[in-house]
Order: structure tokens, then C-alpha cells, then sequence
């Protein structure tokens, strides 16, 4: 025989009569449960949640609770809590929601944005509160372009992928050497002679099947650096020459495109993020391009071959707070990381009302 309960377990039907007379529903389940369907008007509050929000969400010790789960389980064990903790006025569904249904019981279900599959792919990410499906969906529609598919676009083009990044543009008219190898994790020894955006395309498809690459086997230049970027939604920069960057920054300002850039050398990285006309742009922070003995490639000065790897998941996280519009970017403030010491700073950038590309003169 069950024991007795410190308060009521009550019916279906009479959970019905409870809602209809003003009962406050609270419901234990966990987030993906309740974005399958839930009662309409409930208060989602996980049972591992109860004890660290149960004062922001019923303050009143006195309210009347009305607490339910999927069968009667965790909706028994969250009020006997309840009860222990000076909640007056509690009271658990000891039915199933099928049978508050099955009554004609209210529900919410809300549409389906995934496949089955993508639900059990993108799971983890889903049962974030602030991605849920809904994101998960902005995600599978997103276009980014990677410019570079060498050290810093190889692990943001790994991420974006198996985080389920519909598109991935990638443009590089290199081919995989040797000495790439031991920092651009797309590429592997049997590929060297390969193009690199061949390469790239066949370990990302490997990866996620779901993920589309499309390949841009050419250089960024002048010519068509507006055709390229204009249908993708964020442009991650993986260059590693300033004319470049320059020719990209002032595209992406006339085409407002947000443009996430990371630069490395040696055992120093540094990110920022650039929304045109929402922050400071690349000629903003660099008003004049800088010497080339003060800025030399990878293959003259090196590289630390983790660096672009911290760097370029920092940037594929910028990219999924953009796309998803969650969080604070990195606009206006420069990430730099010191590998030598592990060290994070970070300065802040201003937006230049003289800056020929993004100034107050310029069109807006």
C-alpha cells in the first residue's frame, strides 16, 4: 500500500477543475519534454531546477501549486519538496498528461521545426534554453562564408558543420601542402596536391552529410569580393594579409555583412567581431596598414600549431551568437590570447566618424 502523502495527489479529472478555478500549474518535466507539448499557461520548472529558482518563480509560500510531470513521479517527489520547504498549498497530478488529454484537458503543441533525425543529431544543443529548435532552425537556414580554408577556417568550418550550419561557402584557390598540416585540421597527408576546398568539403561531408559546402576555388580580390559575399549571412575572415582584409572589410561594410576576424602569429591570437554601422569596422581599428615587417605571413615568422585552433573556435562562437542573436558579440572589443601564458585581455575598439568606409560621412 502506498504511504501517505503530506498533501493531496489528485486525478485528472480533477486537475481540470483545479486549472479551470485558478490554480497556479507548475510542470517538472525537463525542457525538450515540454517542447514536445505542454499545458498552455504552466510554468516550466525542472525538478533539478526547483530548489535554485522556486523563490523567483512562486515567492508567495502560500499560492495554490498544482505540480505535474509525465506519469506522477517527479511531480510527487518536487511537491513532497515543496512541502518540506513551507509551500502551504500543494497539490500533484498523479495521472498521466495522455489522460489530461485524453479528458480534454488544454495543450500546446507547438510546431515541429526538426526532423526526428535532427532532433537526435542536434539534441544537445536543443535542450539549450536560448537555442531550443527555434535556433536550431536559424542555424540549418544559416549561410556562412569562410574566407580561407586554411588554419583558422579549418576548425570554424569543423564546429559550424557539426553544429548543423546549413551552408558553408568556403573560398581558397590553394592546394593542401605538407607543412599545413600541423595546424589545418581539414586536411590529411593523403590529400597534399588537393585543392583545399575539395579537401574541406570532403571531411565536413563526412562530418555532417546535413551540412552543404559549397566550394569558391579562387583568391578574394577586387573584382569579386562583392559577388562572393553577398549571399551569406556572416562572413567569417581567415586571410593572413592586410590588402585583403582591407578589400573584404570595405565589401562587407557597402554590403552590411557582419565579418568575424582572427589573425595569428607565433603564439598570439587575436578576434573581434565587425557589424557594419553597429560598431567599429577593420579600418577603424587599423586606420593604416602597417608594414609588412611588422606583420609577416605564418610561413615566414610561424605559428604555434593549437593557436589557430583557439582562435578559430572563437570565432565559429561568435558566429553562432550572430546568427542566432543570443548573447553579446565581440563588437568593438579585440579578444587577444597569449598562448605563451594563457593569458585572455581585451581592449576596446571605437568606431571612427572619420573612417572612410563606415564614418558619418559615409552612405548608411
Amino acid at each position: 500500500m502506498r504511504p501517505a502523502t503530506p498533501f493531496r495527489e489528485v486525478s485528472a479529472a480533477e486537475a481540470l477543475e483545479l486549472a479551470a478555478s485558478g490554480w497556479r500549474i507548475l510542470d517538472v518535466r525537463e525542457q525538450v519534454e515540454w517542447n514536445e507539448g505542454h499545458i498552455p499557461g504552466a510554468t516550466l520548472l525542472p525538478l533539478a531546477d526547483l530548489s535554485s529558482r522556486i523563490a523567483e518563480v512562486a515567492p508567495d509560500h502560500d499560492e495554490a501549486l498544482l505540480v505535474h510531470c509525465a506519469v506522477g513521479a517527479r511531480s510527487l517527489r518536487a511537491s513532497a519538496w515543496l512541502i518540506q520547504n513551507g509551500y502551504t498549498n500543494v497539490v500533484s497530478l498523479r495521472a498521466s498528461l495522455l489522460e489530461w488529454r485524453r479528458l480534454g484537458g488544454a495543450w500546446e503543441a507547438p510546431e515541429q521545426l526538426l526532423t526526428p533525425a535532427q532532433q537526435r543529431r542536434y539534441s544537445r544543443q536543443v535542450l539549450i534554453p536560448e537555442i531550443g529548435q527555434a535556433g536550431q532552425r536559424k542555424l540549418l537556414d544559416a549561410r556562412v562564408l569562410l574566407i580561407g580554408a586554411g588554419g583558422l577556417g579549418s576548425p570554424a568550418a569543423l564546429y559550424l558543420g557539426a553544429s548543423g550550419v546549413g551552408t558553408i561557402g568556403l573560398v581558397d584557390d590553394d592546394v593542401v601542402d605538407e607543412s599545413n598540416l600541423q595546424r589545418q585540421v581539414l586536411h590529411t597527408s593523403d590529400r597534399v596536391g588537393m585543392p583545399k576546398t575539395q579537401s574541406a568539403r570532403m571531411t565536413l561531408g563526412a562530418l555532417n552529410p546535413e551540412t552543404t559546402v559549397v566550394e569558391h576555388r579562387e583568391r578574394l580580390d577586387a573584382d569579386n569580393v562583392e559577388r562572393l559575399i553577398a549571399d551569406y549571412d556572416v562572413i567569417v575572415d581567415g586571410t593572413d594579409n592586410f590588402d585583403t582584409r582591407y578589400l573584404l572589410n570595405d565589401a562587407a561594410v557597402r554590403l552590411r555583412k557582419p565579418v568575424v576576424h582572427g589573425s595569428i602569429y607565433r603564439w598570439d591570437g587575436q578576434v573581434t567581431t565587425f557589424v557594419p554601422f553597429e560598431g567599429p569596422c577593420y579600418r577603424c581599428m587599423y586606420p593604416t596598414q602597417p608594414p609588412p615587417e611588422l606583420a609577416p605571413a605564418c610561413d615566414v615568422a610561424g605559428v604555434l600549431g593549437v593557436l589557430p585552433g583557439i582562435a578559430g573556435l572563437l570565432q565559429a562562437n561568435e558566429v553562432f551568437k550572430l546568427v542566432l542573436g543570443v548573447g553579446e558579440t565581440l563588437a568593438g572589443r579585440l579578444l587577444m590570447f597569449d598562448a605563451m601564458s594563457t593569458d585572455f585581455s581585451e581592449v576596446r575598439i571605437w568606431r571612427d566618424p572619420a573612417c572612410p568606409a563606415c564614418g558619418e560621412g559615409t552612405i548608411q
